[in-house]
Formats: C-alpha cells, structure tokens, sequence
C-alpha cells in the first residue's frame, strides 16, 4: 500500500498544475481546417498545465497579416500571433517560437494541402516609419509623464520599476507604434491616464489609485515621433522554454 501511494504521489508530482483560464485561440479557416490546431494545443497544454482552445472569439489571435510575431507559412503565406500582455499567452507564443514548437508545428502532416513551415523566411524590405511631432518635446514629455514607471533612457536608468519595459525594449517589438498608440487603452494605464477628448474621466468611485498622467493628443504624437528615432534594444533569440 505505502508503495501504490508513493507511485500515486510522484504520478501526481509529475503532471502539469492546470491553468484554472482556459485560454482561446482565434485562428483562420484555413488553419482550422488543416487540423493543425488539434495537433499543436494539446501538445502545449500537456507540456505545460496551461489550456488552448480554438475559439473565434478567443484573446490570442492569428491571422495572415502582422501585426504580431510571424509563428509558422504555409505555402506563400505567413502567420502571425497576437497575444496580450498575460503571463499565459506569452508562453504559449513563446513556446511556438521555441525549438520545440517549430519541431511540433512540422511534425503535423495534413491530409490535404501543403504542410506547415517554422522556418520562416520573409523578404523585409527597411523602410524608415516617419512620424510627425515634436521629438525633442516628446523626449521630455516621456520622462515627466512615463518615466516614473519606464526607463526612457541613460537619464532615468535607475529609476524604472523592475517589471516595466523601457522604452527601447518596446521600441524592439515590431508592433511598438500600435502599442504607443493605444497605450491609454492596455493595462494598467486606464487606471491613472486621461488623454483630453479622448478618454473617459475617472468614475467618481474609483479615482486613479495615483497622481495622473494627463496629456493631448498632441502630447502622444510628440512622444511617438521621440520614440521612432530610438535605438531599439537587442533582445537576442527568443527565450527557450522547455
């Protein structure tokens, strides 16, 4: 008996604690179809505890066009995830990245069609994105508005919190733009940011837990054009997850 429940004991050690969300992945006819998301989800969620399901109306979403991180082609088309800024989606798109989940990517066969590639070779042509603004104005609005959270630069590089990016790891990310655009809308900013005319004020109930960000449109603009002329940080290769 001691030996059946030491036997039961190290079975349960060793399966994955199972995420309690059930994450949804929205993906294209096309993928659905093929059968490559019954063959990949499983496989991830038994890797690491952390449910995927296709669902259309799912929070990660791929789809044939960026934005978002190129994960696998098909014939003349790339795909490309899009996930939030949640701890599970970013393994799962990690772990696609991965070797282990371009091997599992490959390793499908689809009974129709052309297979599936994680070696992705795209033809990019460098094009400098212009945007209009004030970047020196939009230097100094960044450290006076963001940089009590952010690491602008060599002038505050001591003084962001630890587990926000700086300015140059998200000027790395090839949807940055899209990000700096909407940053009023991605948590946490909603709790403590009002961007005149643009969003709502705060519910009389639920001040900004601190002082505010306040800003324009114009203000966003001359942070975006600073932002544009940034250096982008060198984050290497993905991280491998095993």
């Amino acid at each position: 008996m001691r030996f059946a429940l030491l036997c039961l004991s190290l079975t349960l050690s060793a399966t994955p604690s199972w995420s309690q969300e059930v994450l949804g992945l929205a993906a294209p006819d096309e993928v659905s179809d093929s059968g490559l998301l019954k063959h990949i989800l499983p496989r991830f969620s038994l890797k690491t505890g952390i449910r995927v399901i296709a669902d259309e109306n799912g929070q990660m979403v791929l789809s044939d066009a960026p934005p978002g991180d190129a994960v696998f082609q098909r014939g003349g088309t790339v795909y490309h995830l899009q996930v939030e800024d949640e701890a599970d989606q970013i393994r799962f798109r990690e772990w696609l990245l991965s070797d282990i989940g371009k091997r599992t990517v490959e390793s499908f066969a689809p009974s129709q069609g052309e297979p599936f590639s994680a070696s992705i070779e795209i033809a990019v042509t460098q094009t400098e994105q212009v945007v209009d603004g004030d970047a020196v104005r939009g230097q100094e609005l960044s450290m006076s508005l963001c940089g009590r959270c952010h690491v602008i630069g060599p002038q505050n590089r001591l003084n962001g919190l630890g587990s926000t990016p700086s300015f140059a790891v998200l000027r790395s990310l090839p949807d940055w733009s899209e990000r700096f655009e909407a940053f009023f809308a991605l948590n946490p900013h909603p709790a403590f940011t009002q961007v005149k005319d643009v969003t709502p004020p705060f519910a009389v109930d639920r001040p900004s837990p601190i002082h505010p960000v306040e800003m324009t449109l114009e203000d966003l603009e001359a942070i975006l054009a600073f932002v544009s002329g940034m250096r982008a940080a060198d984050l290497g290769a993905p991280l491998q997850l095993q």
